[in-house]
């Protein structure tokens, strides 16, 4: 995986004006896509529990096996990526998911509560794309403006990038939601081996198609506004500011002529 390289605003803003951006400016926009949604491991986490699931329960129909099953290998996921150091978030989120989903299903017998959570979380995650795109504070700057150390930035001084966040959030919004209008009718009806195995084939392209959509729309805008690198500068130029002062006053008590 890349690492976002600094560049001069200038030049970058210039390359996405022209609608031809750098490779530094993809480059960035790929490293920080790839920390802030897992990248290929992440899509494994979430992905294998759930396959486990309808893999065992296929065989089997032993709900309690299956979902005892899928629980340990998250959590087997979970602790590997502590032992190598890895994102915190990465590591727990899908246990938390896998967890939810066997409570569900042991609770009520049904193979196919499982998924339930996670289908209500990728509705509700989908309603919160577009009501934050419409509302001007779209949810994807929100999620990768820390990420590319721009913070809020993005609202008032870089409208191009807050343009190219609502397209995304429009963007995920609605794969969100489409996804959903088939798997919430599918569980009404299907049985539980044929909706665990359509799920499971649902699980990673739409995620694709939204990531790629949102690594088109920020590729071609402007480049993030690095407000760390602004404090640190600021916090340099008053250092730098108070020891010209204070070897002024120096000299000044010395009789030395001040020099510039």
């Amino acid at each position: 995986m890349t690492t976002p390289d600094k560049q001069p605003p200038q030049r970058d803003a210039r390359s996405a004006e022209d609608g031809a951006p750098g490779h530094e400016s993809r480059a960035a926009t790929e490293a920080a896509l790839f920390e802030a949604f897992g990248g290929v491991r992440g899509l494994v986490e979430t992905t294998v529990p759930g396959l486990v699931f309808v893999a065992i329960y296929t065989v089997n129909k032993d709900i309690h096996l299956s979902a005892i099953a899928a629980l340990v290998l998250a959590v087997l996921l979970g602790v590997a990526r502590l032992v190598q150091r890895g994102t915190v978030k990465h590591a727990f989120s899908g246990v938390f998911g896998v967890a939810f989903g066997v409570v569900f299903a042991m609770m009520t017998g049904n193979a196919k509560d499982f998924y339930l959570p996670g289908m209500f979380y990728t509705l509700g995650l989908g309603v919160a794309y577009i009501a934050t795109a419409i509302a001007g504070v779209p949810l994807l700057g929100l999620i990768l403006g820390p990420v590319f150390k721009e913070n809020m930035s993005w609202r008032k001084r870089n409208p191009g990038r807050k343009r190219a966040y609502t397209k995304a959030s429009w963007a995920w919004g609605l794969i969100l939601l489409g996804k959903s209008a088939i798997l919430f009718p599918l569980y009404l009806w299907a049985d539980a081996t044929k909706f665990g195995w359509v799920l499971v084939a649902l699980k990673i392209p739409p995620f694709l198609l939204a990531v790629y959509l949102t690594w088109i729309f920020l590729a071609k805008a402007p480049p993030p506004i690095d407000v760390f690198a602004e404090m640190e500068a600021k916090e340099n130029a008053e250092e730098e500011a108070q020891r010209a002062e204070k070897e002024r006053l120096q000299q000044e008590r010395s009789g030395a002529p001040a020099t510039d």
